[in-house]
């Protein structure tokens, strides 16, 4: 089967799509999260169902997201500096996947028990994978905005042998 051809950024399409698809997931955690609080501190219950489906969607994309980012990281060819940060966000993201997933779960147990009422433990558990979440972002800034993956000029003086 031949390769693929690889655009000025190393990839077989125009633009990264993990960026794109892992924004989703991050806005759709993050809105979940401040649903359940913002519905626990002022008992407007409805808030809780919203909270259940954005957190059902963030999880069935967040595996969309790290399959991409996968792919992407293996076209990136990271050069020495940035491959342990390029480690940490890939081990970071399959974590999170798992824990995105571990949440609705629990998320939709809760909700099936009593739609009316989020446990504080729960809350606390969300608080730590927010926290997470944001670590998982200043890695992945770091890989674009630092490091330059899948940037052009970054990318052709990886091709150069000036980065390494």
């Amino acid at each position: 089967m031949p390769a693929l051809p690889l655009n000025s950024e190393n990839l077989p399409y125009p633009d990264p799509i993990h960026p794109i698809i892992v924004h989703f997931v991050i806005a759709m955690v993050f809105f979940s999260f401040v649903c359940d609080v913002v519905g626990y501190f002022t008992h407007k219950h409805h808030l809780f169902e919203v909270s259940v489906w954005n957190l059902l969607v963030a999880s069935v994309t967040v595996f969309l997201a790290v399959i991409f980012g996968q792919f992407e990281a293996g076209l990136a060819q990271p050069y020495k500096v940035a491959q342990s940060t390029l480690t940490y966000h890939t081990l970071l993201g399959w974590s999170l996947s798992a824990l995105i997933v571990l949440l609705t779960t629990w998320r939709f147990a809760i909700r099936t028990r009593n739609p009316r009422k989020v446990s504080p433990v729960y809350l606390g558990v969300a608080t730590f994978a927010i926290v997470l979440v944001s670590l998982q972002v200043y890695l992945g800034s770091k890989l674009f905005w630092v490091y330059g993956l899948h940037v052009e000029p970054i990318v052709e003086a990886t091709k150069q042998g000036l980065l390494q």
